[in-house]
């Protein structure tokens, strides 16, 4: 069986596995922690093929789902340099969320479980896909389980927090429908990698005007995933009421479908739409970093806290795509790891203060390095990590999106290091408050982590570490598929223009002449 294939279709099996397990027993458990451990394993084994040549599609698989008069849908699948990442993140992300459902979910085991194995499913999918319709598809599949995570789990309030979360993807997710039905009618196929062999051999053209309408759909529907300022307004509440292992997946593997698509789909697909609204766009996403920022400054809540920053750190990542430069695409694909692994341990740790205290507000804290220093410690360095330090992981993809930024228009880069600035000044507000100072009455009893609550950070300080030290080892394939995209993003862009702008004349002779 073809390897992604099996990568992708092991979490669909074991969700049906873990439906004919008994409810009140561990085989859930089990059953969940072994197959995301396996297809982990199993995704390994796409590092080799992708890592050769990151700008082609490796590990494809290509069959006939749909054959109707008029409409064929291929369920046609592969990895390059930009997606290899992702999955890896993903199927590295997921054992260690079954991992801490154990302890942290009370109630439900087994239909939470299963639902972790569905969103998996459905975001390999999203990574994978080299079909429009396909796409769409695991994007709505992996929003499904995530709403009823947050919805059916968490804090009082999980409720009305899931449903904003579900009505704001949804919306956005009916306009890049509507996108991709329509360039489908354009270029009479589903097919990704036909639909750019067409564009570039210029067997159709899609005018400015198109490519603007069309880019918009697609941008609403990642806009709100990333998301994006002012989309941004479901994620605080979704992030704070949801149960911790959601919130761990939902912050460091959901939110990279947006910038994913972003980068994958309205750079390649309507560049000319994308150098359009580049402008607009750097200045939402520079907005978003400062903002963000500064509403985590005023934070009482350590996990709200956080959610904001997630608005600010991501924001990078959009600045990097729009800055249409070398070093701004790898700084982007850089940090979506980078942001994965970093805010993915601050919310794990996150979730180990609120199991001992019962609460997040830093008010209720105080002292926690004395009776906790094993936790303090795991939680600087995780700190540190997010805010950016050098030979940890953040810092490399925060330089190269300032530095592709600057190269593009120094002001963009000058506006988006305000906010790193402000990373290191709410990050350390909220350590010195928690883990600094006096201990009190509430935290002088508070238990350190114990050998099984390292068992998961274990992982992600590791790799925070390796990817600020050996950059080399994530980067080659990271830089071939950039540079194939940015190519592609430019060569259509520049032809789109030349074919436009001319007298009605000289249109046929230009085509011709491409």
């Amino acid at each position: 069986m073809n390897l992604l294939l099996a990568t992708l279709l092991l979490p669909l099996i074991g969700f049906f596995v873990l439906l004919l397990t008994p409810r009140d027993s561990k085989a859930p458990f089990g059953v969940a922690l072994l197959t995301t451990l396996v297809t982990f394993i199993a995704s390994l084994g796409l590092i080799a093929p992708a890592a050769e040549n990151g700008a082609q599609f490796r590990s494809a698989y290509d069959a006939l789902w749909v054959d109707a008069p008029g409409l064929q849908i291929h369920f046609h699948v592969g990895v390059d340099g930009l997606s290899l990442w992702l999955v890896l993140l993903t199927t590295l992300l997921l054992p260690i969320a079954v991992w801490v459902s154990q302890t942290m979910i009370t109630e439900r085991h087994k239909s939470f479980y299963a639902f972790l194995l569905l969103f998996e499913f459905g975001i390999i999918g999203v990574f994978t896909a080299l079909d429009l319709f396909v796409f769409y598809v695991f994007w709505e599949v992996a929003l499904v389980p995530m709403y009823l995570m947050v919805g059916g789990w968490g804090g009082r309030r999980s409720g009305p927090a899931a449903v904003k979360f579900f009505v704001y993807t949804f919306l956005g997710s009916a306009f890049m429908l509507s996108a991709i039905l329509y360039l489908r009618s354009q270029a009479g196929t589903f097919d990704y990698l036909e639909i750019m062999s067409r564009l570039n051999a210029g067997q159709f053209v899609l005018s400015p005007t198109q490519q603007l309408w069309i880019f918009l759909g697609f941008f609403a529907a990642f806009a709100v995933k990333v998301p994006i300022f002012p989309f941004h307004t479901w994620l605080p509440n979704a992030y704070t009421e949801a149960a911790t292992p959601a919130t761990f997946v939902l912050a460091a593997a959901m939110s990279k479908m947006g910038t994913y698509g972003l980068i994958r789909y309205c750079l390649t697909l309507t560049s000319a739409g994308a150098h359009r609204c580049a402008s607009w766009v750097v200045v939402l996403a520079i907005i978003g970093i400062i903002y963000g920022a500064l509403i985590a400054l005023i934070q009482p809540n350590i996990k709200r806290l956080i959610a904001y920053s997630s608005v600010s750190h991501l924001g990078f990542v959009v600045l990097g795509i729009f800055s249409f430069s070398h070093q701004g695409a790898d700084g982007a694909v850089y940090q979506m790891i980078a942001h994965g692994l970093s805010t993915g341990a601050l919310f794990l740790l996150v979730g180990y203060l609120e199991q001992r205290r019962g609460s997040l507000e830093i008010g209720d804290f105080g002292g926690v390095a004395t009776p906790a220093p094993g936790l303090a410690t795991a939680f600087m360095i995780a700190l540190l990590a997010a805010i950016g330090l050098p030979l940890l992981c953040n810092f490399i993809g925060e330089f190269l999106v300032l530095q592709g930024a600057a190269l593009t228009r120094f002001s963009w880069a000058a506006w988006a290091a305000v906010g790193v600035i402000l990373s290191a000044a709410y990050m350390f507000w909220m350590y010195q408050r928690t883990f600094l100072g006096k201990t009190n009455e509430r935290t002088a009893s508070f238990v350190d982590l114990s050998t099984r609550d390292w068992v998961p950070l274990l992982p992600l300080i590791v790799l925070m570490v390796w990817l600020g030290v050996y950059t080399q080892s994530f980067m080659p394939p990271i830089t071939s598929a950039t540079s194939h995209i940015l190519d592609q993003t430019n060569m259509n862009n520049q032809y789109q223009v030349k074919l436009v702008l001319p007298a009605a004349g000289k249109l046929t002779e230009l085509a011709h002449a491409h």
